[in-house]
């Protein structure tokens, strides 16, 4: 699920970026410095969608370096448990397959696929139905569900199944149209 919220975070810059475009060096760096990365506690930071405000800057002893405290805006990807996501195949094993919905990365378990597909080993590994008109490889689409989640520091590791109604292969791009 995507959220848009308010936060906060204290901006260090080097003297030479003191000028008249400061603000403009501030709001770069912290686009470089924080989207695409992953809070724990809010998900992962997609886009910085607006700053509000640039405090007061605080002169750090000894180094010169200023520190700034910058709240912004900005628009954050947070899965949740029973969640229904579409996600890209990325690998497959007899254990089960590994899918990514943008960031997150999301495992499903053999146990959590339905059980007429059976594991297909050879340079293509990959989970068939026995009439082998559907078939789940890497690069698969599938839409599955999300019946758990971890929450480390700097990453969100999911658990998803198949094995519900609606759920699955959406495009296979070793079929042939």
């Amino acid at each position: 699920m995507f959220f848009h919220i308010v936060l906060e975070r204290n901006m260090q810059l080097h003297p030479r970026h003191f000028g008249r475009d400061l603000r403009d060096k501030l709001v770069a760096k912290l686009m470089k410095d924080v989207e695409g990365t992953c809070s724990g506690r809010h998900g992962f930071i997609v886009a910085i969608t607006g700053i509000e405000s640039v405090g007061k800057g605080l002169i750090r002893d000894g180094t010169g370096f200023v520190t700034f405290p910058v709240k912004y805006q900005c628009v954050v990807f947070r899965p949740f448990k029973g969640e229904i996501l579409e996600a890209v195949v990325t690998m497959v094993n007899k254990m089960g397959f590994f899918a990514e919905a943008g960031p997150v990365q999301i495992f499903v378990s053999n146990h959590l696929i339905p059980d007429d597909m059976e594991f297909q080993s050879g340079d293509m590994p990959n989970y068939t139905t026995s009439d082998g008109s559907v078939k789940i490889q890497k690069e698969s689409e599938v839409r599955l569900k999300i019946i758990g989640t971890r929450v480390d520091a700097t990453e969100i590791f999911c658990i998803g199944t198949i094995k519900d109604d609606f759920l699955g292969v959406i495009s296979d791009p070793g079929a042939t149209s």
